[in-house]
């Protein structure tokens, strides 16, 4: 089993940044995709960012130029790092990782979350 710990979130004002974290923890043999999503009250859940596990990275349109994900594969952790945030981006952010066993199967683990707000 593996576990994601996000942290990062909280109450920011429109134009101002925060950064989120996310540490995927227990029986790991390889880590692949890592990635947030969000999700705003009323809506579907949504792709913010992935980042492949060589650093290869896609964004929603909605926050490219603005978000910027990365990784630390040595400590299975990934990062967003949120800029010029706007009241349109508060949700809760779901961290993902892609676990690869030692038999080439994959399964994705989910992180429960953590509550971004962007208002003055």
């Amino acid at each position: 089993q593996v576990q994601l710990v996000e942290s990062g979130g909280g109450l920011v004002q429109p134009g101002g940044s925060l950064r989120l974290s996310c540490a995927a923890s227990g029986t790991i043999f390889s880590i692949g995709t890592m990635g947030w999503y969000r999700q705003a009250p009323g809506k579907e859940r949504e792709l913010v960012a992935t980042i492949t596990s060589i650093g290869s990275t896609n964004y929603a349109d909605s926050v490219k130029g603005r978000f910027t994900i990365s990784r630390d594969n040595a400590k299975n952790t990934v990062y967003l790092q949120m800029n010029s945030l706007k009241p349109e981006d508060t949700a809760v952010y779901y961290c993902y990782a892609e676990h690869i066993s030692r038999n080439s199967y994959s399964n994705p683990y989910w992180g429960k979350g953590t509550l971004v707000t962007v208002s003055s």
